[in-house]
């Protein structure tokens, strides 16, 4: 009888184990943009390919992820600023689209731009904010 309790509690253990690991993996993988319309996940060498979704967990099933960004509806540019703790370090603009490229202490994929190390890149046409990390790859 006390095997059979002990093989249980093993099993048990086991699997708590097992389900903290795969929980803090979930945590850690999904999207950093939260509530987004469209992800867009770049992989593979130079991002060349590019997956498309509607869910944010779509990541976790993804592998060798270089960048990924987001859709959003309005003009949420301040507010993403704000949540990253980023830092503009210089906008541009055409054709009615504001892009500030920041750097963000909480995210660590990086680029470099002008000489200025860049990891969060922001669009906004007032009507559509997109942002990506380290950059927003393809079109806006």
């Amino acid at each position: 009888m006390r095997g059979a309790f002990m093989t249980i509690k093993a099993f048990i253990v086991t699997a708590v184990v097992i389900f903290c690991v795969l929980f803090v993996y979930a945590l850690t993988s999904v999207s950093v943009f939260p509530d987004g319309e469209r992800y867009e996940y770049y992989t593979g060498t130079s991002s060349e390919e590019i997956i498309v979704s509607r869910s944010p967990y779509k990541k976790l099933f993804l592998s060798d992820i270089k960048g990924e960004s987001v859709r959003y509806t309005g003009d949420r540019a301040e507010e993403l600023i704000s949540r990253f703790r980023a830092k503009i370090l210089f906008t541009e603009e055409a054709a009615g689209v504001v892009n500030y490229y920041c750097y963000s202490p909480l995210l660590k994929n990086t680029v470099l731009i002008g000489g200025k190390t860049v990891n969060l890149h922001i669009a906004c046409s007032g009507s559509e904010t997109a942002a990506g990390t380290p950059v927003i790859f393809g079109g806006f």
